[in-house]
């Protein structure tokens, strides 16, 4: 017997935008609207609300024109309102098939927000609806503040739903519009409604503000609805969306569901959203977070070496990642043992103990030691930095008022030194471009900067280390695509990166063997 399938409608471009701050680019729609339908595989994307600016006009009809080309202007929605013909005017004017009509779910929503009777409201739910209809426009109905609707006025409720059911409605989406359910209360109200409307397309959309969303969506496919509402990374207004990986992952783990979604793409997805919305995630975060496939005690790395004792369905290859062991003053040799495999690293038992001590000394100063930062600290410890293939010999940055930065780098490969000058818009970048020439005389990839983060310590002064973390995407000749972080420290910012610049340069020529 075949697993149930449902529905997953990405709302990130249009609920996850009302989070505070963050505003997408017509370019970064495009790009995430791209990755969502044909990498991670969305089944529905519910991209703006209808009328809400010009921009936002100009950004759908990019969007679809690129649908347009490939076949998937259906699976594409819009927010609309019961305001007679706008909304529905707005959305053939960019070209929308499918509107998403918000409707009140509530008594009291309807007569105090409204100020309108449940009749009143009705006929005007009719006129918007046949209007859409006539105008070829498919439509699915909000029924917002649900959750209070169906436990304070249940009547109401009812008799909107019945008006529905005489309407070309295609679904119904019952949204948690404040976060106010438990799994309890969502699994016995929706249950209830889909045995009171057997054979109606019921989606449910949650809300994230007592930190139960994922856990409502579960309950609610449970209780049989046909779709489930999400957003990358949870965003939203106030508390966010259910986080579209953990609630794919959850469902499909702990009920006989199906999804079309490709788990290996929702890290991909995730960090593309953190870095348009620029809201970072928690390190802890489930599924995505930084953290969550790094192991930490040496007592787990002791039991995985031995035997996987301490794995579970999440292994990060599910979702193309890579389990990591963490490296401080709580790491012990199976720590370092699994994290030297990684890098095919061979040391003596003798060596092991002098780099595991430094390791731990390093800890105790919070320093942080990353598996990538292994082979520095080896050459560190036990050779000379000569060893090293790449090196940057010298490097002048100069910085004006009002004028473009200028770089000055040299730099030394297999016994050759090439010298290059750049201007940039900033110190990094004049250094940057420098750098981008001189690789490519030496013929070695440049990789792209993905992500750039500055950290100084807290109550530092002007003359903190500064560490920076770049996260960059490495495309080889030959192999996979792959992403690497590197990290630099300096009391400069700019020699800061510059140092995470060589330690990643010098990380590509060690994987392909130079």
């Amino acid at each position: 017997m075949e697993n149930r399938r449902v529905e997953i409608m990405d709302t990130t471009l249009r609920d996850g935008e009302q989070m505070q701050n963050v505003s997408y680019t017509s370019d970064e729609k495009l790009t995430l609207s791209k990755m969502l339908l044909t990498e991670l595989k969305v089944d529905r994307l519910e991209v703006t609300s209808a009328r809400v600016s010009e921009g936002e006009k100009k950004s759908v009809l990019k969007m679809l024109e690129w649908a347009s080309d490939v076949n998937l202007v259906d699976r594409f929605e819009i927010l609309s309102f019961v305001d007679q013909n706008k909304s529905i005017d707005w959305a053939k004017a960019v070209g929308i098939q499918r509107v998403n009509l918000l409707t009140k779910g509530s008594y009291k929503h309807c007569t105090e927000q409204l100020k309108k009777t449940p009749e009143q409201h009705a006929e005007d739910i009719r006129e918007t609806i046949r209007y859409a209809t006539d105008n070829g426009i498919e439509v699915n109905v909000y029924l917002e503040d649900f959750s209070n609707g169906i436990k304070t006025s249940p009547d109401y409720l009812y008799q909107l739903i019945d008006v529905l059911l005489t309407l070309p409605v295609k679904r119904i989406m019952l949204p948690d519009t404040l976060g106010i359910f438990n799994p309890f209360e969502t699994y016995d109200y929706v249950s209830a409604l889909i045995n009171r409307y057997s054979g109606v397309h019921f989606d449910f959309h949650a809300h994230n503000d007592y930190g139960l969303a994922t856990a409502n969506a579960m309950a609610a496919v449970k209780a049989g609805v046909a779709g489930i509402h999400a957003t990358i990374n949870g965003m939203g207004e106030r508390a966010g969306n259910a986080p579209l990986d953990e609630l794919v992952v959850s469902i499909h783990d702990f009920l006989a569901v199906d999804f079309q979604i490709d788990e290996k793409k929702l890290y991909k997805v995730s960090q593309y959203v953190e870095m348009f919305s620029g809201q970072r995630m928690a390190n802890n975060k489930a599924i995505y977070g930084k953290n969550v496939f790094t192991q930490t005690a040496g007592i787990h790395a002791d039991g995985d070496q031995k035997g996987n004792l301490y794995s579970t369905q999440l292994v990060p290859e599910r979702f193309d990642r890579k389990r990591k062991y963490a490296l401080g003053k709580l790491s012990g040799k199976a720590n370092l043992e699994m994290s030297l495999k990684e890098l095919s690293i061979e040391l003596n038992e003798d060596d092991k103990k002098v780099l595991l001590q430094k390791i731990i000394d390093l800890g105790d100063k919070k320093e942080v030691v990353t598996t990538e930062d292994l082979p520095y600290l080896i050459s560190d410890i036990f050779e000379t930095p000569e060893n090293l293939p790449f090196k940057l010999l010298h490097c002048s940055i100069n910085s004006t008022y009002e004028l473009k930065s200028q770089a000055a780098v040299q730099c030394a490969y297999q016994g050759k030194i090439i010298e290059a000058d750049a201007h940039g818009d900033g110190g990094y970048d004049a250094f940057m471009n420098a750098l981008r020439e001189i690789l490519k005389k030496f013929h070695i990839p440049v990789p792209d900067l993905l992500d750039y983060e500055v950290t100084i310590p807290p109550g530092g002064k002007t003359d903190a280390l500064v560490q920076a973390a770049i996260n960059w995407e490495v495309k080889p000749v030959q192999g996979e695509t792959f992403m690497i972080t590197t990290r630099g420290v300096n009391p400069d910012q700019n020699m800061a990166a510059i140092q995470a610049t060589v330690k990643m340069i010098n990380l590509i020529l060690s994987q392909r063997g130079d």
